[in-house]
């Protein structure tokens, strides 16, 4: 190749400040969530102790979290098509805060209820209203980077919400408190600084008509036409079919490598731990490399892998800690680059404009709510085979490679540039 074409070559677009700054802000919706998440989940004992709660009140606490969010998701993401994505992602995050609040200042359990509803379903509905706004104000050409940007805060909501549990861990109740306290705070200054943001003076003023000019019921009907309905089952398969799995394991890891594998509660906590440095550089790998080529490359690769993973888990039935070990690590490497992140991204190329917070909230949500129906059986099933949830969390993984692969393939290709991954989303907005 002569000097002269590489210096033809165009440059990798790059992405401004204010780009990224949206994409934080709006990041913020998925470390608010994994922070309830795990918050919830480390506070629990303490709630129990304090309050006097049964376990059936434990498990009504966290199906409240669980349902809230997928309801959150189900009714936010069409509120912000209807009445304008800015509006309700300068409200939910505020909403978000009065939940978290009153986790801190519960007098009693109906305080936590109250709180976990709240929280819930403003977390839940950000997500989706989060996601369209980055992808309304980016251009093609550096979506993928700043959508997975998203996705890497939520690696960050996690890791700050174990780092402040453990810190805080010899403090009793006070530890719960202070979890909830943080989350708060940051749900405020996340509001005060996303109100402060300045759209373009054409966006500024479209966010004022309603931003759903055009968005009736007749939307609604717009859902089951095929170059809608298509991608949007593909992409909900893809998710709740991973999501069944990384579910299962986010939220019973600990207490399988415990009750199956036989690891003490300090190694199953620092295994545990070890993943999440992996998960975040991994994670920032996948930003890089989300607006080329090798997204999809990757993607066909970890896909493989992460079967893989499972497999070598349930093939010893999770009691062999070096297998357990192996598929720890193998699944937060690749789970970054054939999970979460890559359905955020499709969610966003498959769609028209005005209907990819609609879809993404009917996707995420119920992908929410059954993962948590499933949740309820998952400790009954691990009690009676160790070995059966992890073949089915396998089963789970493959099928979500197979409509992964169909869908990078039909529905959202990364291949070059500005066009890359269009061609649905216009075959969409053509035929509604």
């Amino acid at each position: 190749m002569s000097n002269d074409a590489i210096s033809r070559r165009p440059a990798e677009p790059r992405v401004t400040r204010s780009q990224w700054r949206l994409a934080v802000l709006s990041g913020m919706a998925s470390y608010l969530d994994s922070g309830i998440i795990v918050s919830s989940g480390l506070s629990l004992g303490l709630w129990q102790s304090r309050f006097h709660l049964s376990s059936w009140g434990l498990g009504a606490l966290s199906a409240a979290l669980t349902f809230s969010i997928a309801v959150g998701s189900l009714v936010g993401g069409r509120l912000a098509d209807r009445f304008g994505r800015k509006r309700v992602y300068g409200i939910d995050i505020l909403v978000y805060a009065v939940g978290a609040a009153l986790l801190v200042f519960a007098p009693n359990s109906a305080f936590l209820f109250a709180g976990m509803i709240i929280g819930g379903l403003a977390a839940g509905a950000d997500l989706p209203t989060s996601l369209a706004m980055v992808s309304e104000h980016s251009p093609r050409s550096v979506r993928g980077r700043l959508i997975g940007a998203t996705q890497t805060m939520w690696v960050v909501g996690i890791t700050a919400a174990i780092v402040i549990g453990f810190g805080t861990s010899t403090l009793g109740y006070l530890s719960a408190q202070l979890l909830f306290a943080h989350l708060a705070v940051v749900a405020l200054v996340s509001w005060v600084l996303r109100n402060r943001m300045r759209l373009s003076p054409v966006l500024e003023e479209a966010e004022r008509g309603g931003g759903g000019e055009g968005i009736d019921a007749r939307a609604l009907r717009r859902l089951v036409a095929r170059p809608v309905l298509v991608p949007l089952l593909a992409t909900g398969g893809f998710y709740l079919a991973w999501n069944l799995a990384a579910n299962t394991m986010g939220q019973y890891g600990t207490y399988f490598l415990t009750t199956v594998s036989g690891a003490s509660q300090t190694l199953a906590t620092g295994m545990s731990l070890a993943g999440l440095p992996i998960g975040l550089v991994c994670s920032l790998a996948f930003v890089r490399l989300a607006d080329t080529p090798w997204r999809d490359r990757l993607f066909y690769v970890c896909a493989v892998l992460q079967v893989l993973a499972f497999a070598v888990a349930a093939a010893t039935g999770g009691a062999v800690i070096a297998a357990m070990v192996f598929f720890l690590l193998l699944y937060n490497v690749v789970n970054q680059f054939a999970g979460e992140a890559n359905y955020k991204i499709w969610s966003q190329e498959a769609f028209p404009e005005e209907l990819r917070a609609t879809t993404q909230g009917l996707t995420y949500g119920l992908s929410r709510a059954l993962c948590g129906l499933a949740g309820l059986a998952t400790p009954t099933l691990m009690a009676a085979s160790g070995s059966a949830v992890l073949w089915i969390t396998t089963a789970c993984v493959a099928v979500s490679g197979l409509i992964g692969v169909w869908v990078v393939r039909t529905i959202a290709p990364q291949g070059n540039g500005a066009t890359a991954g269009a061609t649905s989303a216009v075959r969409a907005k053509e035929a509604i």
